[in-house]
């Protein structure tokens, strides 16, 4: 007998019982659901290198037990779990807490008792994504207690390089126009913004972004206690008024959080449009007047 296994066309590779003996043959498949179907328990070396040659083919890549594992048998012998039956149930994993911004920011807000740890407050708020692209915190400028609080929109490039607001061609213009009726930044106006922080690209702040931002700054118009609010562009009105539409807005006294507060357009439009500048003196001659027969 040859030293090779016998192949067969129909069945496949052959298992030899007993090399070297002819009438000791038996034709029988060497793998059948992966069991080797010999007369001993032992393979030959010739079987056992046929049998690893078969698997192969068959694209087997990795032995994970020693012997077989029928798993239909093994799906049958595992019992199922009763229905309504609660052993062995699983609770489900907990949705986490949703934290409320506006909430915090409320909180932050009320607990400033000055201007210093609001500051500090506004600058330890880790909830709008504003911060992390601003270079610095843009909180105030002028005279805290001052009776004239002007309240802008948001910081602008130069504004978010100084950590002041109102500091570009926009904030010049603005000097000037508090100048024409006896105002100055630095004597007797405090200056401030809805957003602390530079929206990336000058782009307009979010509603959401708004909403964070509004308790920090009624709490900001709490501490300075101004006589006056001038709010300047659609998003101051926004976040005192709660409406936008500056054009139909602006020179119209209104009220907000216990003061009175005139609307006016931003000096950034005015800047792009001179020929609003008549409707802005007229604001500018209002707040003057408001201001005498307070005084």
């Amino acid at each position: 007998m040859s030293d090779l296994p016998e192949f067969s066309p129909v069945i496949g590779p052959l298992c030899t019982h007993d090399k070297g003996t002819a009438d000791a043959d038996f034709h029988l498949p060497l793998c059948r659901g992966l069991v080797p179907l010999c007369m001993d328990s032992q393979l030959d070396y010739w079987g056992a290198k046929a049998l690893l040659e078969w698997h192969i083919e068959l694209g087997v890549t990795e032995a994970i037990c020693d012997a077989p594992i029928n798993r239909y048998d093994l799906a049958e012998k595992t019992p199922k779990p009763q229905a309504g039956s609660s052993k062995g149930a699983q609770t489900p994993p907990r949705a986490p807490l949703q934290m409320d911004p506006v909430a915090e920011a409320k909180r932050a807000a009320n607990s400033a008792q000055s201007l210093d740890q609001l500051r500090a407050a506004l600058q330890d708020f880790e909830h709008c994504d504003l911060k992390h692209g601003a270079r610095n915190l843009v909180f105030c400028d002028g005279q805290p207690g001052a009776r004239v609080m002007v309240i802008g929109e948001a910081p602008g490039r130069d504004e978010d390089l100084a950590g002041r607001p109102f500091v570009g061609r926009a904030g010049q213009l603005l000097d000037k126009m508090l100048a024409a009726i006896d105002l100055k930044r630095s004597e007797n106006v405090y200056i401030t913004n809805v957003l602390p922080w530079r929206p990336p690209q000058n782009r307009d702040p979010l509603p959401v972004e708004i909403a964070m931002m509004v308790p920090f700054l009624e709490r900001h118009v709490a501490l300075a206690k101004p006589d006056v609010l001038v709010v300047v562009g659609n998003v101051s009105c926004q976040a005192t008024l709660g409406q936008r539409g500056i054009t139909r807005l602006r020179g119209t006294w209104t009220e907000a959080w216990d003061k009175p507060v005139m609307p006016m357009v931003h000096p950034a439009y005015l800047l792009r449009q001179p020929h609003a500048k008549r409707e802005a003196w007229a604001d500018l001659l209002e707040i003057k007047a408001r201001l005498l027969s307070q005084s």
